[in-house]
């Protein structure tokens, strides 16, 4: 199945990659930051930049805050309460305008997670190409119908969900009459080992729900999401941040412009190295067939009048003359004409 993700990028399974550089809120409210790493995502080769859309008020509920709970399961130690946090790194409204506008004017595409009814909204009105569901919000079923209704293409992340649970999610947005769906693979583990990450799940999600079947990627370094490229992944979204060492939730797990780089880079590389499950010799192979492939060759002099026997027979290049595949058919058969050794044997230099 394909998708028409964005109106100039059209996705399925083991096309060329869209790679989603997730700034999320890596930008640590400060707007400036926000638009140098817009604009290194766009040099990276990235074809958008991600946020997410909520408040102070749409995410956290008043009995979480009131608990002073903090989010201890990145590498990071980070400052204050969450409730401070939230208050520093949420995206404003006009903030969103301000941002969709400057990834236009450098020609990326602009997205985001949008966390409420409002946000998604907000970004129906920035009229982004598509909307990120995250993997938090696989079973916020009026959150999904919302969302499904727009009739933008939906991405799907299913971290923390059974097989069960993305059936759900899938059948509920169908049910709205949304048929534009790309479901991303991700373990919300930030970051997850090694063991844990089961890439294969890409396979099984393609084979499962004939959808197109992306990534969402927590780990360290650009190994894990190329080799989703492999499995076929059409869409890579990856944590995105100019330095690792800032202080916020995921800079430590993001890749830098360095390792973008080579993710957009060797990405798409290995999309197209991939081809078909159709084997195919090209042109440039076929000529290379005279060069490196052998023929049969006479074994010394050989007079005219010998009756050929596979001791008569060498094989040797270049690949012009009878393949070693035909020797039966030449042995037992008159020489016609003196040979010399190494000579090529030709059909015609036979009775």
């Amino acid at each position: 199945m394909k998708v028409q993700l964005t109106k100039d990028f059209e996705v399925s399974n083991f096309s060329e990659p869209y790679i989603i550089a997730e700034i999320g809120a890596n930008h640590n409210g400060d707007m400036d930051l926000a638009k140098k790493m817009i604009l290194a995502a766009k040099e990276c080769g990235c074809h958008a930049a991600k946020f997410q859309s909520w408040t102070n008020e749409s995410l956290v509920s008043r009995e979480e805050y009131n608990r002073n709970q903090s989010y201890d399961d990145s590498p990071k130690k980070h400052f204050g309460s969450l409730e401070q946090m939230i208050e520093k790194y949420y995206l404003r409204e006009d903030q969103h305008f301000e941002l969709k506008e400057y990834c236009d004017s450098i020609g990326i595409d602009f997205c985001s997670s949008p966390f409420s009814i409002p946000e998604v909204d907000l970004l129906v009105k920035l009229n982004v190409p598509f909307l990120k569901i995250a993997s938090m919000d696989i079973n916020n079923f009026p959150l999904l119908k919302h969302i499904a209704r727009t009739k933008k293409p939906v991405v799907l992340s299913t971290g923390m969900s059974t097989i069960s649970e993305i059936e759900q999610a899938i059948s509920v947005i169908r049910a709205e009459g949304n048929q534009n769906i790309i479901v991303l693979h991700c373990i919300s583990i930030y970051p997850p080992e090694n063991e844990d990450i089961h890439l294969r799940n890409i396979t099984m999600l393609q084979q499962t729900f004939d959808l197109p079947i992306g990534f969402s990627d927590h780990t360290f370094g650009t190994s894990i999401p190329l080799a989703s490229v492999a499995l076929g992944a059409c869409v890579i979204e990856k944590h995105f941040t100019l330095d690792k060492g800032l202080e916020g939730w995921d800079h430590e797990i993001s890749a830098d412009p360095d390792e973008m780089k080579v993710i957009c880079r060797d990405g798409k590389i290995i999309s197209e190295a991939l081809g078909n499950f159709v084997r195919v010799v090209s042109d440039d192979e076929e000529s290379k067939k005279l060069k490196f492939r052998r023929s049969i060759v006479a074994v010394g002099a050989i007079k005219a009048g010998t009756v050929l026997t596979e001791a008569h027979l060498n094989y040797k290049r270049p690949g012009t003359g009878i393949a070693p595949n035909k020797y039966e058919d030449i042995i037992g058969r008159t020489v016609k004409t003196d040979l010399q050794d190494d000579q090529l044997i030709k059909i015609s230099d036979l009775n």
